[in-house]
């Protein structure tokens, strides 16, 4: 009898809800989730254990069972979702220093590229193609990186601070190149 219990148990849906502020509206079409707000448009796949409705002001989460697989889903795409409502609200941003210490290094962005010239003295000048969706800017000693989704903001940072990466090398010695300073509003050290 205690085994019946608990198995009517297991069989509870759960779900979680994400409050949308004024001037966000989400749309659910089966797999995708779109949210639109002043800032952008971003778009999230949903997995195939998760089902999601737009009622009103809110996008509701469900799981077909009470699985601890299920609930670490659950969790992990309310915070995403939530952070896409955060940045279609406010852009996310990243800040990256230039350091150069022993030749000037150029940093430009032209062409949807970002140019690196003459890092430790190179001739052939370092080109990263930028993804759809960030906005780059270079402001002298620093780089900024904003866009709506954090995920996108971050691996744009990530692909300009591994540019600039000399493998072998002793960071404490040289030091010359490009570092993430601040991770959306986190200063680093």
């Amino acid at each position: 009898m205690a085994e019946s219990k608990r198995n009517r148990k297991r069989k509870l849906k759960i779900s979680s809800e994400v409050e949308l502020p004024k001037g966000v509206t989400a749309d659910f079409d089966g797999q995708k989730l779109t949210i639109r707000g002043p800032k952008g448009e971003v778009q999230r796949l949903m997995g195939k254990q998760i089902t999601a409705k737009v009622e009103g002001n809110k996008i509701i989460f469900e799981s077909g069972r009470d699985t601890k697989d299920n609930k670490s889903v659950l969790g992990s795409l309310t915070a995403h979702v939530r952070n896409i409502v955060r940045g279609v609200v406010e852009n996310h941003n990243y800040t990256l220093k230039i350091c150069s210490g022993h030749f000037p290094m150029t940093v430009t962005v032209s062409d949807n590229k970002l140019h690196v010239k003459n890092f430790l003295g190179e001739k052939v000048p370092r080109v990263l193609p930028l993804k759809q969706g960030a906005a780059v800017k270079v402001d002298g000693a620093l780089i900024h990186v904003s866009s709506a989704s954090k995920e996108l903001a971050g691996q744009v940072s990530g692909d300009i601070e591994q540019l600039t990466r000399r493998p072998g090398f002793d960071n404490r010695v040289f030091q010359d190149g490009i570092y993430i300073i601040n991770k959306d509003g986190k200063e680093l050290k």
